[in-house]
Order: structure tokens, then sequence, then C-alpha cells
């Protein structure tokens, strides 16, 4: 077999793979632009497409400094990191659906001692944000935020 041939029976496989799941609930990560072709695009789709970019990205609700004040009102040092004087940034990975809500928040980079979790905690509990738009209309977009803790002593 030459590596066209085998090519073509990896994506054969990959997209027999994909259609025996088409009944499962599951988002999918995507680009800007939709791979399907136009007649497939013309289906409702089983699961949402979840932008990586948009015109229009996602806002917590009060900006920055809305932010900032809901972080303060909220934030609960951990004991453990305290102790420790551990101070730093948590990565959180989450998905601003169409409507403004949090979903599938998971961190991508910690630091332990408690504050993974509590970073998880505020973004858990955060208001509904300002959806992501793209040309207009409200889609659903991956966001990775940092969430920065100081320990004062």
């Amino acid at each position: 077999m030459n590596r066209s041939t085998i090519l073509l029976l990896l994506l054969l496989c990959f997209v027999g793979k994909l259609r025996a799941q088409k009944s499962k609930q599951m988002v999918t990560l995507a680009t800007n632009t939709p791979l399907a072709p136009p007649e497939e695009a013309a289906q409702p789709a089983a699961a949402p497409v979840v932008y990586l970019l948009a015109d229009q990205m996602p806002t917590f609700t009060g900006g920055e400094a809305g932010f900032q004040q809901f972080i303060r009102d909220k934030a609960q040092y951990p004991e453990k990191a305290l102790a420790q004087g551990i101070s730093g940034k948590v990565h959180v990975r989450f998905v601003v659906d169409d409507k403004g809500r949090i979903r599938d928040a998971q961190v991508i980079k910690g630091l332990g001692y408690g504050l993974d979790e509590e970073a998880l905690r505020l973004v858990r509990i955060m208001p509904w944000w300002t959806p992501g738009t793209i040309k207009g209309k409200a889609v659903w977009v991956s966001y990775t935020m940092p969430i920065t803790f100081r320990a004062m002593n």
C-alpha cells in the first residue's frame, strides 16, 4: 500500500468513529472556520461548536474592575497556602456559552496547597458573563483566565 491509501483508510476509520459517537453529547473545539462542507452545515448540530477566538470575546459582567472586586469579595485564601506563604497564579480554562454561563471549568496550571480548588470554586460561582459573538451572533467560546493569589503575612 502506498502512503495516500493508508492516509485515506485512517481518515475513513476516523470518520466512522465520529459517526458512531454522533448520538453522544459532546463539545467540539473549532477554529473560526467550520470544517464541515456547506451541505452538512445546514443540518442541525448535535453538539455546540466551541470557538477559541471570537469577534467579541466574552467579558465578565462589570469588566476587569468588576472581576477584581468579585475576587476580593469572594476569595477565601486556603490555610495550607497561607501557612506556607504560597503566592502565584492559577490558570483556569472554561467555556462561556451563548447565554453567558460558565461551563467545564478546569485548572490547566495550578499551584497546589488548596489554591487550585479555590480558583475553581471562584470560577464556578461567578455571575454570568456577556457571551462572545461572531458576526453579531452569540457563540460558545473557550476562555483561559489567570487568577492571582497573594499571601499577605
